[in-house]
């Protein structure tokens, strides 16, 4: 209790020094251009021009086993120790409200606060990941023919949406209780809660009503201003853990429709290959 008290005083101080001193604050701005729909665009005339003289079946059946091969990948990296945190392209970052803060509470000297949050965060994805295979899988065998040619012929996406309305709620049920689980073994799960909770009752209303935000959007740093979340710190992990399967599932995916290398077995050559 005394330790989450500190925790929460430190932030909220973090809070008002930053409120008072915005033009002592330097904006750093990390523009993130994205190639998706130019690399999707590829990959589908690629794939067309592949398949078009293989009957539907031939074709429905090697994308199913490019998918499942995704799903073995992605669930075998990111279930291995550190396999989200030691990868950029998923690793789970503080949550919104308190990332916008991250350098001022490490300022403060809450790094290892932020760092054991970051580590027990990602740590219990990784715990979580190897229990989805099955959700995949069986998802891919209900796949449709009409299913596989919206995927073939959609691009990178088209994989995650399939599996975001299908596989969706089942992986949430499935993972959720090892995320909450394992959370539990860090005490660091609780400060998140307590920050916010008191970021809710006391910090927030003096933000808004202080003209603190009116202030920030002339200086141009209104996004750094720490906000509570409605999304509890377990459901912001199995959001995260489950958009990180989507993600290295069709990276794999993508690669197998380009690379050679990646097209290891005869049904993938085939579908797939020059």
């Amino acid at each position: 209790m005394k330790k989450s008290l500190i925790v929460s005083t430190l932030l909220l101080t973090s809070t008002l020094t930053f409120a008072l001193d915005l033009g002592g604050i330097t904006k750093s701005v990390v523009d993130t251009v994205s190639k998706d729909s130019g690399i999707a665009q590829q990959v589908t005339n690629a794939t067309s021009s592949k398949t078009s003289n293989l009957d539907n079946a031939t074709v429905s059946s090697g994308l199913k086993e490019a998918l499942k091969t995704g799903v073995t990948y992605a669930t075998t990296e990111l279930g291995s120790t550190n396999g989200y945190l030691n990868n950029k392209a998923v690793k789970i970052p503080l949550p919104n409200n308190l990332s916008s803060a991250e350098s001022i509470i490490r300022k403060a000297g809450g790094d290892k606060m932020a760092d054991d949050l970051i580590n027990s965060m990602n740590s219990a994805a990784s715990k979580a990941a190897p229990k989805t295979a099955e959700i995949f899988i069986s998802a891919i065998d209900k796949m449709s023919l009409t299913d596989a040619q919206k995927i073939l012929s959609g691009g990178n996406n088209a994989a995650t949406e399939y599996f975001k309305a299908n596989t969706t709620e089942s992986l949430k049920k499935s993972i959720a209780p090892i995320i909450q689980e394992t959370m539990k073994e860090n005490q660091v799960a609780g400060y998140y809660d307590s920050v916010n909770n008191i970021y809710k009752s006391s910090a927030k209303g003096l933000v808004d009503n202080s003209g603190v935000m009116g202030m920030a959007k002339s200086f141009g740093v209104d996004s750094y201003i720490p906000g509570n979340s409605n999304e509890s710190l377990d459901e912001f992990v199995t959001n995260k853990a489950i958009e990180g399967l989507f993600t290295m599932i069709a990276q794999k995916e993508a690669s197998i429709r380009t690379n050679p290398v990646e097209q290891t077995s005869s049904i993938l050559k085939q579908v797939f290959g020059k």
